[in-house]
Parts: structure tokens; sequence; C-alpha cells
């Protein structure tokens, strides 16, 4: 579900091109959710190889990293562990969305309307085991990290991110602020285009830098406060929020109540939830993590990436090997240009 934090929030337009040389982690699910729901057929069905297995998250994974790569980005890889059980109630939502989404697409399918096929289609995505497993594989191969979060992936992006041992967390979920990451790039698509939810048709967006600290100063409260501002638009742990109440009046209520026990008491928590703010407030602020991540870069693995993209799943062979060849280029032209620097400077 996510919180509503975009309209109150300071962005920064940057490009790609600033990101050369930067470690930056990726929250796995939310880009590879983002692909089953955009990289489709025409009729709204996600790819597949010869024997059945998606292959959507594999086909965007494989050639946004590639781009990326080429581009000097250097990318790890968070996925979520298990979730909190205050998540239990927005995972039952999804699902009903997704069961009544199906039931549109297959209705749909009878009555051959294509348009409506795509629509539905696009809100049925989900990730099997089977396919985060591939995922992973397919990072590994590609020479890049994979963290596994004790729990929450943005939470765990987030902590990296606060270490000093990445720049910024990919995401497009403005969740990752309340988890406390110090900087947030979202858009990073080298198409520079954006599915619109829930619709089939793209606009043009550009990479934007969202800075915590930056946002926490021009809003005028600390981090305890945002979190606050989040549980009452609505998290995942809490979903919907409080009635009513959008970013601006969240803004003013926490700016107003310093005591937060009487700010859930004044805008009555307890009609809407059946179960305490501060377990909401402490789920967030006390997201599990882990100091145990190893952020190395190796080569790509030729031999691993053909076996998995194209023995197992049917990709191009000389899509796979273009796309090696190039990053190789890529990698050289840096070399040389980085002596030619070197020496110049002599």
């Amino acid at each position: 579900m996510g919180t509503k934090l975009k309209e109150i929030t300071l962005k920064k337009e940057i490009s790609i091109e600033d990101m050369a040389g930067k470690r930056l982690v990726v929250d796995s699910y939310n880009v590879m959710y983002q692909f089953l729901t955009t990289i489709r057929m025409k009729d709204g069905s996600l790819l597949t190889d010869s024997k059945g297995n998606v292959t959507s998250h594999l086909t965007g994974l494989f050639s946004r990293s590639m781009n990326l790569m080429q581009r000097g980005v250097k990318l790890a890889f968070v996925f979520d562990g298990k979730a909190p059980l205050l998540k239990e109630r927005e995972r039952q939502r999804r699902r009903s969305i997704k069961e009544e989404a199906a039931k549109e697409y297959e209705k749909a399918k009878e009555e051959e309307d294509v348009e409506a096929m795509k629509k539905y289609a696009a809100r049925t995505s989900r990730l099997t085991p089977e396919m985060v497993e591939d995922a992973k594989k397919l990072i590994k191969a590609m020479g890049m990290p994979v963290i596994q979060a004790p729990s929450e992936g943005e939470a765990q992006a987030a902590h990296i991110v606060r270490q000093g041992h990445a720049y910024a967390e990919i995401s497009q979920d403005f969740d990752c602020m309340m988890f406390g990451v110090p900087r947030l790039i979202r858009n990073l698509t080298v198409s520079e285009r954006r599915k619109l939810p829930g619709k089939m048709a793209f606009v043009e967006v550009k990479p934007e830098l969202i800075d915590l600290e930056e946002n926490l100063r021009n809003l005028g409260i600390t981090q305890d406060q945002l979190i606050a501002l989040c549980m009452l638009m609505g998290t995942d742990y809490n979903p919907n929020g409080i009635k009513g109440i959008g970013p601006k009046n969240a803004l003013k209520l926490v700016k107003e109540h310093k005591d937060f026990s009487k700010l859930f008491s004044e805008v009555k928590w307890k009609e809407h939830f059946d179960l305490p703010w501060e377990d909401v407030f402490d789920t967030i602020k006390k997201m599990p993590v882990t100091d145990s991540y190893d952020l190395e870069w190796k080569e790509p693995d030729r031999e691993r990436l053909i076996r998995l993209l194209c023995d197992e799943h049917d990709f191009s062979l000389k899509r796979v090997e273009d796309s090696l060849e190039k990053l190789g280029k890529e990698k050289e032209k840096k070399t040389q240009k980085g002596l030619g620097d070197f020496f110049g400077k002599r």
C-alpha cells in the first residue's frame, strides 16, 4: 500500500550519470513487482518460457541492471524476510484485490476485451518463491550482491545506507523515509517512462532524489513525528489510517501534538483500530535489520548467465552476449579515460 508522503515531499531531479560510481541498494520486491506489472504481452499475460515459467521479472532485472551497470552504477539487491505480524491485514487486502482482478480478467477474456484484459491482468501480479530464487541466481550471476533481510527489505536497505555502505536506496515507495533512509531514489528507469497505476498507459518521468534530512527540516518535524504522520495517513501496518486525514492535515496535527498519546487520542485511534498505536509505531521504528551482509561486486559470470537465461528460460543468446560485450566495452572506455586523466595530470 505504501504511505502518502508524495504531496509534501521535496524532490530533486537527477540523471543516471549523476549516480555513476555510486553504490545503490535496491528494494528487490518493489522493482520486481514493477516488472511483473509492466512487462507483459499485448493481452496482459506475462512473458513465459517454453515450459510455462514466468520470465517478465528476469527480463526486467537483466535489462535494467545491465543498462545501469553500463553507466557505472553499482547495484546491490535486498530481499524481504519474514513480514511483521501487523502486515497480515494489508496482505489479506492485497490478496482480495488480486482475486477480484483475476475474476475480472477472466470475464474480459471471455468477452475478448483486450484493453480490459491488460488492465486487470496487471493487478494480479504475484511473486512466487521460485521466481524470487531465480531472481537471486540472476543477480549473483551478474556479479551483484544479494542481501537477505530478516524482515522488511526496504528497512534493511535503509539501514545499509544509514551505515554509509551505500549512497541511496532505489524504490518507488515513500515508506523508505518512514524507515529512516537518508537518501531515496525514485524513477531510476533507463527508458524514463513509468506505468500509470491501474492503467495500460505510461508517463514520462525523470529520476529523482529525496533527501530525508532536508525534508525533515522543511517540514519542521523529527523522524519519530514522521512515523506518526505516516500512521495518521495509513501504513502497511494500519491500512487506510484515520479517515479524512491527508498529508497536510497530518503534518499540522503532529506539529501541534508533541505528545503522541494525546495526538492519537484526539484523532480517536481506538475507533479505527483494535490495536494500540504503540504497536504500530514500535513495529516501524524497531523493524529488525542485520549487519550480516557482504557488499562485494564481481565480474558477470558469462557461463552462469547463459545457462540460467538461455538454457533454462529461452532468452536469446545473442541478446545476452551483446549486453555483456557492451558492458565490457564501457568498462574498458572508463579504464582508458581514467588512465588518460591520470597521465594528463602528471
